[in-house]
């Protein structure tokens, strides 16, 4: 049986949690801080009593000096026990994260292992094998779908190319040789008669009328019609 076991009573005790042993260590830590500042303030004290009677009362100075240093060790022994309890809360923590984090880790594998139960790796790969042959099925539908079959499929591309070319050349013609374009309709015919025209027609009527005037038929017919 240990030591503790014996001091209280050989019972075994139930060890507490890591959260619960944290709470302890920060309690005590704030104890000895405490403990700590009053102790400084102790020897802050000891000290003022020592420099005033230095010269006065020699004996209630070396009192004073003596107490100030019986603080000094006890104030060096909290010092020690501090640094200790802050190591031990600071394991105490790390352990608490890590078994939080092992915790978690554990869930998340048992949710994958949960999530795989009904997965064959094999069926996987058949599906995926499945899916990469219908996309070519589906690519191939699309290349015969969008390949002209009765829309130009008879047509020649070199005949294409040939008046593709006798078009640029044409155009090429036109810009910089300056070859006038063909007059797409014929010019209108004129409504009015030409000069010359015009003169043969009314000396023709002027004719008329003199040889009309000279016909002695002409002249009775025109005395009777007056």
């Amino acid at each position: 049986m240990s030591f503790f076991g014996k001091m209280f009573g050989g019972k075994k005790e139930v060890a507490p949690t890591t959260g619960e042993a944290i709470q302890k260590l920060r309690e005590t830590e704030n104890m000895l801080i405490k403990k700590q500042e009053f102790l400084e303030a102790k020897i802050e004290d000891e000290l003022n009593i020592a420099r005033k009677n230095a010269s006065k009362n020699k004996r209630v100075a070396l009192q004073a000096l003596k107490k100030k240093k019986r603080l000094e060790k006890q104030l060096q022994q909290i010092d020690g026990t501090l640094s200790t309890i802050e190591m031990q809360r600071e394991a105490l923590e790390s352990a608490n994260t890590n078994t939080a984090v092992l915790t978690t880790m554990k869930n998340a594998a048992d949710a994958l292992k949960s999530a795989h139960q009904n997965m064959d790796v094999d069926k996987v790969h058949d599906m995926m094998d499945d899916i990469a042959e219908q996309q070519d099925v589906a690519r191939e539908i699309s290349d015969a779908i969008s390949n002209p079959v009765a829309f130009g499929a008879d047509l020649d591309d070199e005949d294409l190319e040939r008046e593709l070319d006798e078009l640029e050349q044409e155009n090429f013609d036109k810009e910089i040789i300056g070859i006038p374009e063909p007059t797409p309709t014929l010019p209108e015919a004129p409504t009015e008669d030409l000069p010359e025209k015009a003169k043969e027609k009314k000396k023709a009527t002027t004719t008329n009328a003199v040889d009309d005037d000279d016909d002695p038929v002409m002249k009775q017919l025109i005395s009777w019609s007056n």
